[in-house]
């Protein structure tokens, strides 16, 4: 009995790895995905205006990106029962506008169980995770997400609005936490969360957290930490290097000027 229930800790502790990463690979492609633009001025309190302004410029990006290629490391560490495991395995990817993406295996190491049931589960699943539905799922929308402004970070590379996430219903595909915008280009450079609902009786707590970088006018994957603790003690940390990236056919963003919509500083706290 004691093995029955370690096996299927095991199991549910690397199906949320899984499921963690798809959620942000949706996430992340939801910055690729070419919804309706918003037009127009918006008469709206501040945190409305920066999710509008999201929306566009996520659109903007979409229609102009069409061929990219890049290199992702993943690396697995499981501590716990029945045993320690460790892997890592390359891949190269190519994307192809408006949702394909292949992948080659480069090279693979260590443990095997982690390089099928969780590395080959990832690239299955990320097709999935670029589909229409799952897209509308995962959206960083108004019918997802309540959406609350907690302040504004002056770092150095440019101003971020954080955004606090909380799930309009009590759904695994959806996560709460926060989001850091890019307050000139209207992009996601940062997110750290937790699911908005665990989906296993096993799994303590997983903590997501996931990092943008910018090449040309566009908004890649750099960095993603993935991190789970079963109710026994087992322990996984699941991250993703992504690098080598090439942008191998792009048409011209168009300037909209909606960055002068978004709320200064000294306005954020003074609308109510």
């Amino acid at each position: 009995m004691r093995r029955t229930h370690l096996r299927r800790q095991v199991t549910a502790l690397l199906s949320m790895l899984v499921y963690g990463v798809l959620l942000l690979s949706a996430m992340a492609h939801a910055q690729l995905a070419n919804d309706s633009a918003v037009s127009g001025k918006i008469a709206a309190p501040p945190v409305d205006v920066i999710v509008k302004n999201l929306q566009q410029k996520n659109a903007d990006r979409a229609a102009a990106l069409k061929e990219f290629a890049g290199t992702r490391v993943y690396r697995m560490q499981y501590r716990g029962l029945p045993s320690d495991r460790d892997a890592e395995m390359v891949v190269s990817m190519t994307y192809h506008a408006p949702a394909a993406k292949q992948f080659s295996v480069v090279s693979e190491n260590g443990s095997k169980f982690i390089i099928d049931h969780v590395f080959k589960k990832l690239l299955e699943g990320e097709q999935e995770a670029a589909s229409d539905e799952n897209r509308r799922r995962t959206a960083l929308s108004s019918e997802n997400y309540e959406f609350s402004l907690e302040g504004y970070d002056d770092a150095p590379d440019g101003g971020r609005y954080i955004l606090d996430l909380l799930p309009r219903t009590k759904n695994k595909f959806l996560y709460r936490g926060k989001i850091w915008v890019d307050a000139k280009d209207f992009a996601v450079v940062r997110i750290e969360g937790e699911p908005g609902k665990n989906p296993s009786f096993w799994i303590k707590k997983t903590e997501i957290e996931h990092q943008y970088v910018k090449l040309n006018d566009f908004w890649l994957p750099a960095e993603n930490h993935t991190e789970s603790v079963t109710r026994f003690g087992g322990r996984a940390i699941l991250s993703i290097e992504y690098t080598d990236y090439k942008i191998t056919s792009a048409t011209p963003l168009p300037d909209i000027e909606s960055a002068r919509d978004a709320p200064k500083l000294s306005r954020v706290y003074e609308i109510h």
